[in-house]
Protein backbone atom coordinates (compact mmCIF):
# COMPACT_ATOMS: atom_id res chain seq x y z
CA UNK A 1 0.00 0.00 0.00
CA UNK A 2 1.19 3.15 -0.98
CA UNK A 3 1.53 6.12 1.72
CA UNK A 4 3.25 8.79 2.86
CA UNK A 5 5.47 8.38 5.95
CA UNK A 6 4.88 10.81 8.69
CA UNK A 7 6.90 11.27 11.72
CA UNK A 8 4.96 11.72 14.99
CA UNK A 9 5.46 15.15 14.92
CA UNK A 10 4.38 15.88 11.15
CA UNK A 11 1.38 13.33 12.26
CA UNK A 12 0.32 15.98 14.83
CA UNK A 13 1.25 18.78 12.71
CA UNK A 14 -1.93 18.05 10.65
CA UNK A 15 -4.57 18.71 13.62
CA UNK A 16 -5.74 21.41 14.67
CA UNK A 17 -6.84 23.54 17.63
CA UNK A 18 -10.13 23.27 18.40
CA UNK A 19 -12.17 26.56 17.76
CA UNK A 20 -12.77 27.21 21.40
CA UNK A 21 -12.02 25.33 24.98
CA UNK A 22 -15.94 24.35 25.74
CA UNK A 23 -16.87 21.28 24.40
CA UNK A 24 -20.57 22.62 24.19
CA UNK A 25 -19.72 26.28 23.35
CA UNK A 26 -20.59 27.68 26.55
CA UNK A 27 -19.99 28.57 29.73
CA UNK A 28 -21.86 25.59 32.07
CA UNK A 29 -23.13 26.54 35.48
CA UNK A 30 -21.03 25.46 38.34
CA UNK A 31 -23.09 22.54 40.03
CA UNK A 32 -23.63 22.92 44.53
CA UNK A 33 -21.30 21.23 45.85
CA UNK A 34 -23.92 18.41 46.93
CA UNK A 35 -24.55 17.95 42.97
CA UNK A 36 -20.97 17.33 41.97
CA UNK A 37 -19.46 13.94 41.09
CA UNK A 38 -15.91 13.33 39.97
CA UNK A 39 -15.00 14.48 36.88
CA UNK A 40 -13.43 12.29 34.31
CA UNK A 41 -10.27 14.10 34.38
CA UNK A 42 -9.84 14.22 38.26
CA UNK A 43 -9.07 10.69 38.61
CA UNK A 44 -5.47 10.55 36.66
CA UNK A 45 -5.09 14.27 35.69
CA UNK A 46 -6.44 16.68 38.37
CA UNK A 47 -3.70 19.37 37.98
CA UNK A 48 -4.05 19.43 33.98
CA UNK A 49 -5.77 23.04 33.63
CA UNK A 50 -9.37 22.89 31.97
CA UNK A 51 -8.11 24.90 28.78
CA UNK A 52 -5.78 21.99 28.52
CA UNK A 53 -7.82 19.30 29.10
CA UNK A 54 -10.76 20.56 26.75
CA UNK A 55 -8.53 21.03 24.05
CA UNK A 56 -8.09 17.40 21.98
CA UNK A 57 -5.11 19.12 20.26
CA UNK A 58 -3.51 18.69 24.00
CA UNK A 59 -5.22 14.88 24.38
CA UNK A 60 -3.53 13.65 21.31
CA UNK A 61 0.01 15.32 22.15
CA UNK A 62 -0.68 13.62 25.61
CA UNK A 63 -1.04 10.59 24.73
CA UNK A 64 0.10 7.39 26.59
CA UNK A 65 2.12 5.19 24.50
CA UNK A 66 5.25 3.89 27.12
CA UNK A 67 4.82 1.39 29.86
CA UNK A 68 6.61 3.62 31.52
CA UNK A 69 4.15 6.38 31.28
CA UNK A 70 1.05 3.98 32.01
CA UNK A 71 2.86 2.70 35.32
CA UNK A 72 1.90 6.12 36.43
CA UNK A 73 -1.73 5.67 36.14
CA UNK A 74 -1.93 1.90 36.24
CA UNK A 75 -0.89 -0.78 38.86
CA UNK A 76 1.03 -2.93 37.11
CA UNK A 77 3.88 -5.49 38.56
CA UNK A 78 7.17 -6.16 37.44
CA UNK A 79 5.66 -9.23 35.49
CA UNK A 80 3.00 -7.03 33.79
CA UNK A 81 4.98 -4.65 32.32
CA UNK A 82 7.82 -6.89 30.82
CA UNK A 83 5.25 -8.99 29.36
CA UNK A 84 3.99 -5.68 27.74
CA UNK A 85 6.77 -4.55 26.23
CA UNK A 86 7.08 -7.75 24.34
CA UNK A 87 3.47 -6.86 23.00
CA UNK A 88 4.09 -3.58 21.86
CA UNK A 89 7.24 -4.51 19.74
CA UNK A 90 4.42 -5.61 17.36
CA UNK A 91 1.54 -4.05 18.46
CA UNK A 92 2.26 -0.71 19.76
CA UNK A 93 -0.13 1.15 22.44
CA UNK A 94 -1.78 4.23 22.21
CA UNK A 95 -4.72 6.03 24.32
CA UNK A 96 -5.64 9.75 25.06
CA UNK A 97 -5.74 10.95 28.34
CA UNK A 98 -9.49 11.12 28.56
CA UNK A 99 -10.35 7.76 27.62
CA UNK A 100 -7.73 6.42 30.26
CA UNK A 101 -9.10 8.07 33.04
CA UNK A 102 -12.51 6.20 32.09
CA UNK A 103 -10.60 3.04 33.50
CA UNK A 104 -10.84 1.93 37.59
CA UNK A 105 -7.47 1.33 37.94
CA UNK A 106 -8.58 -1.50 41.07
CA UNK A 107 -9.96 -3.65 38.62
CA UNK A 108 -8.16 -5.78 36.33
CA UNK A 109 -10.97 -6.82 34.38
CA UNK A 110 -12.14 -3.37 33.69
CA UNK A 111 -14.14 -3.04 30.25
CA UNK A 112 -12.28 0.02 29.25
CA UNK A 113 -8.70 -1.50 30.07
CA UNK A 114 -9.51 -3.91 28.19
CA UNK A 115 -9.63 -2.45 25.24
CA UNK A 116 -6.91 0.08 25.41
CA UNK A 117 -3.85 -1.94 27.07
CA UNK A 118 -2.09 -4.49 25.80
CA UNK A 119 -2.46 -8.27 27.13
CA UNK A 120 0.05 -10.63 26.91
CA UNK A 121 -1.88 -13.00 24.81
CA UNK A 122 -2.06 -10.72 21.50
CA UNK A 123 1.18 -12.43 20.91
CA UNK A 124 1.04 -15.66 22.40
CA UNK A 125 -2.10 -16.36 20.35
CA UNK A 126 -0.77 -14.28 17.47
CA UNK A 127 -1.01 -17.33 15.35
CA UNK A 128 -4.42 -17.54 15.14
CA UNK A 129 -6.46 -15.54 12.45
CA UNK A 130 -5.09 -13.10 9.55
CA UNK A 131 -3.51 -9.95 9.49
CA UNK A 132 -6.57 -8.91 6.62
CA UNK A 133 -9.22 -10.93 7.33
CA UNK A 134 -11.51 -9.13 5.18
CA UNK A 135 -9.53 -8.87 2.23
CA UNK A 136 -9.40 -5.16 1.75
CA UNK A 137 -6.13 -5.35 -0.02
CA UNK A 138 -7.44 -7.21 -2.72
CA UNK A 139 -10.69 -5.37 -3.18
CA UNK A 140 -8.87 -2.50 -3.21
CA UNK A 141 -9.39 -0.97 -6.73
CA UNK A 142 -6.49 2.13 -6.17
CA UNK A 143 -4.37 2.52 -2.98
CA UNK A 144 -7.07 2.93 -0.38
CA UNK A 145 -9.92 2.23 -2.17
CA UNK A 146 -12.44 -0.72 -1.28
CA UNK A 147 -14.67 -1.44 -3.81
CA UNK A 148 -16.80 -4.93 -2.41
CA UNK A 149 -20.86 -3.36 -2.58
CA UNK A 150 -21.90 -2.70 -6.05
CA UNK A 151 -23.00 0.50 -5.11
CA UNK A 152 -20.28 1.78 -2.33
CA UNK A 153 -16.77 2.07 -1.97
CA UNK A 154 -14.20 2.75 1.40
CA UNK A 155 -11.61 5.14 1.40
CA UNK A 156 -8.71 4.82 3.69
CA UNK A 157 -6.95 8.20 4.29
CA UNK A 158 -4.71 7.54 7.29
CA UNK A 159 -4.13 5.28 9.68
CA UNK A 160 -3.51 7.46 12.54
CA UNK A 161 -5.58 6.84 15.57
CA UNK A 162 -5.39 8.54 19.34
CA UNK A 163 -6.23 5.16 20.40
CA UNK A 164 -5.05 1.52 19.57
CA UNK A 165 -7.76 -0.58 20.35
CA UNK A 166 -6.47 -3.73 20.52
CA UNK A 167 -9.58 -5.65 18.69
CA UNK A 168 -8.63 -3.52 15.54
CA UNK A 169 -9.31 -4.69 11.93
CA UNK A 170 -6.61 -3.09 10.55
CA UNK A 171 -4.19 -3.92 13.37
CA UNK A 172 -1.71 -4.75 10.48
CA UNK A 173 -1.30 -1.44 10.31
CA UNK A 174 0.35 -0.41 13.04
CA UNK A 175 4.22 -1.35 12.34
CA UNK A 176 3.74 0.98 9.32
CA UNK A 177 4.55 4.26 11.18
CA UNK A 178 1.99 7.25 11.19
CA UNK A 179 0.69 7.81 7.29
CA UNK A 180 -1.83 10.40 5.54
CA UNK A 181 -3.03 9.99 2.23
CA UNK A 182 -1.14 12.13 -0.55
CA UNK A 183 -2.96 14.39 -2.23
CA UNK A 184 -2.35 12.55 -5.38
CA UNK A 185 -3.22 9.40 -3.84
CA UNK A 186 -6.93 10.89 -3.25
CA UNK A 187 -7.13 12.65 -6.47
CA UNK A 188 -6.79 8.49 -7.91
CA UNK A 189 -9.93 7.28 -5.55
CA UNK A 190 -11.63 10.30 -6.18
CA UNK A 191 -11.28 9.94 -10.35
CA UNK A 192 -12.52 6.11 -9.97
CA UNK A 193 -15.27 7.05 -7.96
CA UNK A 194 -15.91 10.05 -10.81
CA UNK A 195 -15.72 7.43 -13.54
CA UNK A 196 -18.36 5.16 -11.54
CA UNK A 197 -21.47 5.80 -11.76
CA UNK A 198 -22.77 3.60 -9.96
CA UNK A 199 -20.95 4.32 -6.94
CA UNK A 200 -24.20 6.51 -4.66
CA UNK A 201 -22.07 5.46 -0.94
CA UNK A 202 -18.79 6.85 -0.08
CA UNK A 203 -17.24 5.67 3.97
CA UNK A 204 -14.39 7.76 4.91
CA UNK A 205 -12.52 5.72 7.04
CA UNK A 206 -8.81 4.98 8.86
CA UNK A 207 -6.87 4.64 10.84
CA UNK A 208 -8.92 7.78 12.25
CA UNK A 209 -9.70 10.38 9.87
CA UNK A 210 -10.72 12.38 12.38
CA UNK A 211 -7.10 12.81 12.94
CA UNK A 212 -6.77 14.96 9.28
CA UNK A 213 -7.29 18.83 10.02
CA UNK A 214 -10.92 19.75 9.82
CA UNK A 215 -9.46 21.78 6.81
CA UNK A 216 -7.88 18.81 5.13
CA UNK A 217 -11.05 16.70 5.47
CA UNK A 218 -13.50 19.86 4.02
CA UNK A 219 -11.02 19.61 0.81
CA UNK A 220 -12.17 15.80 0.13
CA UNK A 221 -15.70 16.52 1.38
CA UNK A 222 -15.97 19.27 -1.20
CA UNK A 223 -14.60 17.05 -3.55
CA UNK A 224 -16.58 14.29 -3.16
CA UNK A 225 -19.65 16.69 -3.22
CA UNK A 226 -18.92 17.81 -6.73
CA UNK A 227 -19.71 14.36 -7.58
CA UNK A 228 -22.93 14.27 -9.07
CA UNK A 229 -24.10 10.67 -8.80
CA UNK A 230 -23.00 10.25 -5.11
CA UNK A 231 -25.85 11.05 -2.47
CA UNK A 232 -24.40 9.47 0.75
CA UNK A 233 -21.20 10.32 2.53
CA UNK A 234 -20.45 8.01 6.18
CA UNK A 235 -17.79 8.91 8.16
CA UNK A 236 -16.35 6.63 10.50
CA UNK A 237 -14.59 7.57 13.86
CA UNK A 238 -14.47 6.66 17.24
CA UNK A 239 -13.09 10.40 18.32
CA UNK A 240 -16.59 10.50 20.11
CA UNK A 241 -15.77 7.93 22.30
CA UNK A 242 -11.75 8.22 22.50
CA UNK A 243 -11.54 12.03 22.63
CA UNK A 244 -14.76 13.86 22.59
CA UNK A 245 -13.14 17.06 22.61
CA UNK A 246 -12.77 17.00 18.78
CA UNK A 247 -16.04 17.42 18.02
CA UNK A 248 -16.07 20.74 17.99
CA UNK A 249 -17.80 23.68 16.86
CA UNK A 250 -15.67 24.29 14.02
CA UNK A 251 -15.80 20.56 12.84
CA UNK A 252 -19.83 20.51 13.31
CA UNK A 253 -20.07 23.91 11.05
CA UNK A 254 -18.09 22.54 8.25
CA UNK A 255 -19.88 19.23 8.55
CA UNK A 256 -22.97 20.73 7.87
CA UNK A 257 -22.23 22.08 4.50
CA UNK A 258 -21.85 18.59 2.85
CA UNK A 259 -24.97 16.66 4.17
CA UNK A 260 -26.36 13.84 3.73
CA UNK A 261 -23.21 12.89 6.20
CA UNK A 262 -24.38 10.43 8.33
CA UNK A 263 -22.08 9.04 11.59
CA UNK A 264 -20.96 6.37 12.35
CA UNK A 265 -19.43 5.49 16.24
CA UNK A 266 -18.33 2.31 17.88
CA UNK A 267 -18.98 2.18 22.04
CA UNK A 268 -18.62 -0.86 23.36
CA UNK A 269 -19.53 -0.36 26.75
CA UNK A 270 -21.67 2.04 28.95
CA UNK A 271 -19.33 3.28 30.82
CA UNK A 272 -17.63 4.73 27.55
CA UNK A 273 -21.22 6.89 27.11
CA UNK A 274 -19.95 9.89 29.56
CA UNK A 275 -21.55 13.58 29.37
CA UNK A 276 -18.91 14.58 27.43
CA UNK A 277 -19.28 11.62 24.99
CA UNK A 278 -23.00 12.29 24.62
CA UNK A 279 -22.12 16.52 24.23
CA UNK A 280 -20.21 15.43 21.37
CA UNK A 281 -22.69 13.49 19.56
CA UNK A 282 -25.48 15.70 20.40
CA UNK A 283 -23.73 18.94 18.74
CA UNK A 284 -23.29 16.37 15.59
CA UNK A 285 -26.87 15.86 15.89
CA UNK A 286 -27.51 19.55 15.61
CA UNK A 287 -25.37 19.63 12.96
CA UNK A 288 -27.74 17.28 11.22
CA UNK A 289 -25.06 14.55 11.08
CA UNK A 290 -27.24 11.40 12.46
CA UNK A 291 -24.83 9.23 14.40
CA UNK A 292 -25.25 5.06 14.66
CA UNK A 293 -22.97 2.83 16.36
CA UNK A 294 -21.34 -0.70 15.78
CA UNK A 295 -20.61 -2.30 18.89
CA UNK A 296 -18.10 -5.16 18.13
CA UNK A 297 -18.92 -7.91 20.89
CA UNK A 298 -15.82 -8.71 22.99
CA UNK A 299 -14.91 -11.23 25.30
CA UNK A 300 -15.20 -10.13 28.81
CA UNK A 301 -16.14 -6.65 28.03
CA UNK A 302 -19.92 -7.16 26.76
CA UNK A 303 -20.80 -10.40 26.06
CA UNK A 304 -23.62 -10.42 28.25
CA UNK A 305 -27.58 -9.25 27.44
CA UNK A 306 -27.39 -7.17 30.88
CA UNK A 307 -24.61 -5.43 29.49
CA UNK A 308 -25.95 -4.64 25.95
CA UNK A 309 -29.34 -3.59 27.16
CA UNK A 310 -27.01 -1.46 29.45
CA UNK A 311 -25.26 0.28 26.19
CA UNK A 312 -28.51 0.22 24.14
CA UNK A 313 -30.50 2.21 26.42
CA UNK A 314 -27.24 4.88 27.23
CA UNK A 315 -27.01 5.18 23.86
CA UNK A 316 -30.69 5.89 22.95
CA UNK A 317 -30.69 8.35 26.00
CA UNK A 318 -28.11 10.12 24.04
CA UNK A 319 -29.93 10.01 20.67
CA UNK A 320 -27.65 7.67 19.41
CA UNK A 321 -28.92 4.40 17.78
CA UNK A 322 -27.77 1.00 18.10
CA UNK A 323 -26.91 -0.22 14.64
CA UNK A 324 -24.79 -3.36 14.32
CA UNK A 325 -23.38 -5.74 16.82
CA UNK A 326 -20.21 -6.76 15.14
CA UNK A 327 -18.78 -10.73 15.47
CA UNK A 328 -15.01 -9.89 16.46
CA UNK A 329 -13.37 -9.95 13.39
CA UNK A 330 -10.99 -13.00 12.82
CA UNK A 331 -7.65 -10.75 13.04
CA UNK A 332 -4.26 -11.76 14.09
CA UNK A 333 -3.89 -10.57 18.18
CA UNK A 334 -7.72 -10.50 18.76
CA UNK A 335 -7.99 -14.66 19.20
CA UNK A 336 -8.41 -13.43 23.43
CA UNK A 337 -11.50 -11.18 22.79
CA UNK A 338 -12.99 -13.19 20.30
CA UNK A 339 -16.38 -14.96 21.21
CA UNK A 340 -18.79 -18.13 19.89
CA UNK A 341 -20.75 -16.71 17.30
CA UNK A 342 -23.91 -18.18 19.89
CA UNK A 343 -23.23 -15.40 22.60
CA UNK A 344 -24.47 -12.80 19.59
CA UNK A 345 -27.69 -15.05 18.80
CA UNK A 346 -28.22 -14.98 22.30
CA UNK A 347 -27.40 -11.71 23.02
CA UNK A 348 -30.17 -11.01 20.40
CA UNK A 349 -33.07 -13.54 22.20
CA UNK A 350 -32.44 -11.69 25.17
CA UNK A 351 -32.92 -8.42 23.89
CA UNK A 352 -35.78 -8.89 21.53
CA UNK A 353 -39.21 -8.59 23.28
CA UNK A 354 -37.83 -7.32 26.74
CA UNK A 355 -36.66 -3.80 25.20
CA UNK A 356 -37.72 -1.38 22.27
CA UNK A 357 -36.64 -2.09 19.00
CA UNK A 358 -35.03 0.70 18.53
CA UNK A 359 -32.59 -0.49 21.01
CA UNK A 360 -31.55 -4.06 19.37
CA UNK A 361 -28.81 -3.76 16.89
CA UNK A 362 -28.55 -6.12 14.10
CA UNK A 363 -25.71 -9.27 14.76
CA UNK A 364 -23.70 -8.85 11.74
CA UNK A 365 -20.65 -11.09 10.70
CA UNK A 366 -18.23 -9.55 8.22
CA UNK A 367 -17.21 -12.79 6.62
CA UNK A 368 -13.82 -13.48 5.47
CA UNK A 369 -12.49 -13.77 1.59
CA UNK A 370 -13.87 -10.68 0.91
CA UNK A 371 -17.47 -11.96 1.75
CA UNK A 372 -19.23 -8.88 2.79
CA UNK A 373 -21.91 -8.75 5.60
CA UNK A 374 -24.17 -11.21 6.71
CA UNK A 375 -27.09 -10.48 9.36
CA UNK A 376 -28.03 -13.62 12.12
CA UNK A 377 -31.14 -14.16 14.10
CA UNK A 378 -32.27 -16.57 16.58
CA UNK A 379 -34.16 -19.17 15.37
CA UNK A 380 -37.47 -17.71 15.79
CA UNK A 381 -38.67 -20.79 12.84
CA UNK A 382 -39.39 -24.35 14.32
CA UNK A 383 -41.69 -24.97 10.90
CA UNK A 384 -42.45 -23.54 7.60
CA UNK A 385 -44.85 -24.57 4.65
CA UNK A 386 -45.81 -23.18 1.57
CA UNK A 387 -49.22 -22.90 3.86
CA UNK A 388 -48.38 -22.38 7.36
CA UNK A 389 -45.28 -21.41 9.99
CA UNK A 390 -44.84 -22.15 13.60
CA UNK A 391 -43.07 -19.70 15.07
CA UNK A 392 -41.30 -19.33 18.96
CA UNK A 393 -42.01 -15.65 20.05
CA UNK A 394 -39.53 -13.95 22.81
CA UNK A 395 -41.56 -15.70 25.64
CA UNK A 396 -41.14 -19.08 24.57
CA UNK A 397 -44.78 -19.56 23.36
CA UNK A 398 -45.25 -21.43 20.25
CA UNK A 399 -47.41 -20.07 17.51
CA UNK A 400 -48.92 -20.17 14.80
CA UNK A 401 -48.54 -17.96 11.72
CA UNK A 402 -50.40 -18.46 8.26
CA UNK A 403 -48.30 -17.60 5.32
CA UNK A 404 -50.92 -14.86 3.34
CA UNK A 405 -51.07 -15.13 -0.67
CA UNK A 406 -49.52 -18.81 -0.44
CA UNK A 407 -51.96 -21.55 -2.22
CA UNK A 408 -53.44 -22.91 1.13
CA UNK A 409 -56.64 -24.73 1.82
CA UNK A 410 -59.67 -22.78 3.52
CA UNK A 411 -59.51 -25.84 6.15
CA UNK A 412 -57.94 -24.49 9.48
CA UNK A 413 -54.56 -26.15 10.72
CA UNK A 414 -54.43 -30.23 10.99
CA UNK A 415 -55.08 -31.33 14.31
CA UNK A 416 -52.09 -32.70 15.20
CA UNK A 417 -50.29 -29.24 14.63
CA UNK A 418 -52.35 -27.51 17.00
CA UNK A 419 -52.43 -30.72 19.55
CA UNK A 420 -48.44 -29.93 19.31
CA UNK A 421 -48.63 -26.02 19.90
CA UNK A 422 -51.08 -27.06 22.74
CA UNK A 423 -48.58 -29.21 24.37
CA UNK A 424 -45.72 -26.94 23.87
CA UNK A 425 -47.41 -23.88 25.55
CA UNK A 426 -48.60 -26.00 28.30
CA UNK A 427 -45.29 -27.24 28.65
CA UNK A 428 -43.93 -23.76 29.07
CA UNK A 429 -46.65 -22.50 31.43
CA UNK A 430 -45.84 -25.51 33.75
CA UNK A 431 -42.26 -24.56 33.45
Amino acid sequence: MTASSLTTLEAEALIEPPLCHNTVGVEEEEEPPSKRVLKVKDRFFKQVPEKDWNDWKWQFRNRITTVEQLAKYIPLSAKEQEQIKLVITRYPFSVTPYYLSLINPEDRNDPVRKQAIPCFDEITQSDMGEEDPLEEKRASVVPGLVHRYPDRVLMVLTDICPMFCRHCTRKREWQHGGWVRKEEEIELMLNYIRNNSKVRDVIISGGDVLTLSTDRLERVLYKLRKIEHLEMIRIGSRYPVVLPQRIDSELCDMLSKYGPIWFNTHFNHQNEVTPEAARACDMLLRAGVPVNNQTVLLRGINDSVETQLKLSHSLLKAKVRPYYLFQCDEVQGTEHLRTPVETGLKIIEGMRGHTSGLAVPTFVIDLPSGGGKVSLQPDYVLSHTKERLILRNYQGRIITFRNPGAETQTEKVEPQIKEAVANENRALVRS
